[in-house]
């Protein structure tokens, strides 16, 4: 097998299939997982009733959680075996430029540049997509009562904001997936072939669709 990349982290728009990929990622290659407390958020249930009036506690609380991750791994770095992680700290800023008013905007990156939060390179980021109705039928399917208040044009703008932070991304390594008919969940050759492209990755920006194979 190839050299594991020491850092990996997992990304996507919600329901994607991140945090299943990660952890199962984790458990193949013996590596510790890093997973975003999401259930831990007091705000999340109020943003998924009303996005506007809990935009920025939400937020700021996954900012406040993320970066004190980011620390205890920094603290432990020198005895952490690889990590995978389903989050990337960088896309916090990602959410918070879809989910806050200008105003709050402003003050989410006045506390997000006094954190100075000093997060490690990942030696792979591994970006995966999905169309909008693949999303919604993924978040359907896994029955968490409070996702099942996300709009069809919140995903879509969450969509948008990946793609468009990925076209521009080059500080990792990075694996684009097209995840839409790919089921590493439950499909061990999905995911064998899967997890053979990422650890084939090792520079620049590539590409797997297994619809084009």
């Amino acid at each position: 097998m190839n050299r594991t990349p020491q850092l990996i982290a997992i990304e996507g728009p919600i329901g994607v299939g991140k945090t299943t990929l990660a952890r199962r990622l984790a458990e193949s290659l013996g590596s510790d997982a890093v997973f975003e407390n999401v259930d831990n958020n007091p705000f999340l249930e109020r943003f998924y009733q009303n996005r506007t009036e809990a935009a920025l506690a939400t937020q700021l609380f996954f900012l406040f959680q993320r970066s004190q991750q980011i620390h205890d791994m920094r603290q432990n770095d020198m005895f952490a075996p690889n990590r995978v992680l389903d989050f990337l700290i960088q896309k916090d800023k990602l959410f918070a430029r879809v989910n806050l008013d200008e105003e709050e905007y402003k003050l989410y990156c006045q506390v997000y540049d006094r954190l100075l939060i000093d997060a490690p390179q990942p030696d792979l980021v591994v970006y995966l997509q999905a169309p909008t109705d693949t999303l919604m039928q993924r978040i359907e399917n896994r029955g968490v009562p409070a996702e099942r208040r996300i709009e069809r044009s919140y995903l879509e703008q969450l969509n948008q904001a990946y793609s468009e932070f990925f076209l521009y991304y080059d500080e990792s390594p990075l694996l684009i997936v097209n995840s839409k008919d790919i089921d590493f969940a439950n499909n061990e050759i999905d995911y064998d072939i899967l997890v053979k492209q990422i650890l084939n990755t090792r520079s620049g920006r590539h590409f797997y669709n297994p619809a084009m194979l």
